[in-house]
């Protein structure tokens, strides 16, 4: 498959994965196909601890292709396409690295799923969010607003296709942070570049954590996180993380 249509850097243990099939980024098959390919191989890859998901351009991402629509006379090509593009957003969930979502313009629909799937989220100033499938003879995004937002203002924007500006998404605690456009970026790696500082094999339990607890009740959730808490005691990045506290010095982990 061609590697243009999500372009991937590596660098100090950060990937930077960044959308690029101009003039909007819409995602086509190809590129569903690109993203899950680059985020199962980063929970494989030892040199990425993080990856930012970026966009060329000044779109984030504009949506699906409408131009590329499966055909339902055509038995199973439907339900093929659904899974992928279940696939899409559950390849970002599931990588067992942190992905940190910087959204430099409009991201609607099925862009605005992208950056939802990410564990964090910043903006541009320019930045746009919204779920206007209900414009294009669609129904979708229910599932993935109510993490965000509270029933009315959920219904609402299903309902419209209201968009919300990144200023908005800040004043409700939806992303870290909205900055000029220049400036996002840098502020998503500085964020990346301090968790893979961290012990990577706390992150990733540290992700599972969060993926499994939003499923459990507080109780089984906390008893859940205690189990991980026992696991990592044992491991040498614990004693390195420790011992470093006491020595007052920078840890040097090895992921074991």
């Amino acid at each position: 498959m061609s590697s243009d249509t999500v372009t991937l850097e590596v660098s100090d243990y950060v990937a930077v994965a960044t959308l690029n099939r101009p003039p909007v980024n819409a995602v086509n098959w190809e590129m569903r196909e690109r993203l899950i390919e680059i985020f199962d191989q980063a929970t494989d890859r030892e040199d990425i601890r993080v990856v930012v998901l970026a966009a060329q351009g000044k779109v984030f991402c504009a949506g699906a292709d409408l131009k590329q629509r499966p055909d339902p006379k055509q038995h199973g090509q439907y339900w093929w396409h659904n899974r992928l593009t279940r696939e899409t957003g559950n390849s970002i969930k599931e990588c067992t690295k942190p992905v940190i979502a910087a959204v430099n313009g409009a991201a609607l629909g099925a862009g605005f799923g992208l950056a939802a799937a990410c564990d964090i989220m910043l903006c541009a100033e320019e930045a746009l969010f919204g779920m206007p499938e209900i414009d294009v003879g669609l129904a979708g995004g229910a599932a993935m607003l109510r993490e965000f937002f509270g029933r009315s203002r959920q219904r609402r924007m299903m309902y419209t296709g209201m968009k919300l500006t990144g200023a908005e998404m800040y004043r409700l605690g939806i992303v870290e942070a909205c900055v000029p456009r220049e400036q996002l970026l840098d502020e998503a790696l500085k964020i990346a570049h301090e968790i893979a500082g961290k012990s990577p094999l706390g992150i990733k339990y540290a992700k599972t954590s969060c993926n499994m607890v939003e499923l459990m009740p507080q109780k089984d959730a906390y008893r859940f996180e205690q189990n991980f808490t026992y696991e990592l005691s044992k491991t040498e990045d614990a004693l390195e993380a420790r011992t470093a506290q006491l020595e007052k010095r920078k840890p040097v982990f090895k992921g074991r």
